[in-house]
């Protein structure tokens, strides 16, 4: 059975764009406003975004890219690292990895916070059910850039219309476990009450919203520590529960919003992420992976 799930919050912390309004002429923010549901803190926010630059990886061209598969295309993972983290960044002739996006949908929230559009994956999939997510997958060909993959894919998970979301900026790209190339998309949205979830059943059990907020909070946080190559690393588990439903955000999922929530709140966590230490590898076949 689907589900539909929202939470109302107290009122957190105000945003920290919204001293970026008083330098923008009143008419040209009025406009603003109007596209962005009349709400002049995300007008504020998007232009923060605009601003920010992430690091320009080998990958970023069109070359040939290396045919992993992982999830028939879509973006699951126990673990996802950023990829200036690792060794392949460095270098890009031995390893280019398969191009995935996901969407980071962010909207304010009845209470004034500011919230992020999460999935659960159907039961029924055989690999990652009913794990947590982010629309998002594969690029196809078609796609113009990572906007376009990452609002595509949205549109078919959960029948978000493009149109509603104002793309603003991208972060790092991520690896996951298996090596994907995931380009985490940050998008507004532009009025959350013309947004009607429409689950692929196929693909997904339920849409529910949390607070960004959280993931850069020490608060229902815990981590398990695991090894890879003989170098130790922690995987962040991130609890959350609504409308007496818990979900369990993990993994790559919660790698993602740990950064998006630092950039766009712009400080970092008050723990330590501890990304595994890589190491290039001699040979990187189809079934190479970390633990």
């Amino acid at each position: 059975m689907i589900s539909i799930l929202r939470r109302r919050l107290p009122i957190t912390t105000s945003f920290p764009y919204i001293s970026i309004l008083t330098a923008t002429p009143a008419k040209l923010m009025d406009s603003a406003a109007n596209s962005f549901g009349g709400s002049q803190s995300l007008v504020a926010l998007a232009q923060q975004l605009r601003h920010y630059k992430a690091p320009r990886m080998p990958f970023d061209d069109d070359s040939e890219e290396a045919t992993f598969e992982e999830s028939a295309g879509k973006v699951v993972s126990q673990v996802g690292v950023v990829e200036s983290a690792t060794p392949i960044s460095r270098d890009p002739q031995r390893f280019r990895p398969k191009r995935a996006a996901v969407l980071i949908c962010l909207f304010q929230g009845e209470a004034g916070d500011l919230r992020v559009i999460l999935t659960k994956r159907s039961s029924t999939l055989s690999t990652h059910s009913g794990e947590i997510a982010l629309p998002g997958g594969k690029a196809e060909e078609g796609d113009k850039d990572d906007g376009d993959t990452a609002t595509r894919e949205a549109h078919e998970e959960i029948g978000l219309d493009p149109a509603l979301v104002n793309v603003v900026t991208v972060l790092e790209p991520f690896l996951s476990k298996h090596l994907l190339r995931v380009v985490p998309v940050i998008g507004i949205l532009n009025d959350k009450e013309s947004f009607k979830p429409a689950p692929n059943p196929d693909e997904v059990e339920a849409v529910f919203d949390a607070p960004l907020e959280m993931f850069i909070k020490d608060e229902n946080r815990r981590v398990e520590e695991r090894e890879w190559m003989g170098n130790k690393y922690l995987i962040h588990f991130f609890d959350y529960e609504t409308e007496n439903k818990k979900f369990l955000i993990w993994g790559l999922t919660a790698g993602i919003l740990i950064k998006a929530a630092s950039v766009v709140y712009q400080r970092p966590p008050p723990f330590p992420e501890q990304n595994p230490i890589f190491k290039i590898l001699e040979n990187v076949e189809k079934d190479t992976a970390l633990p």
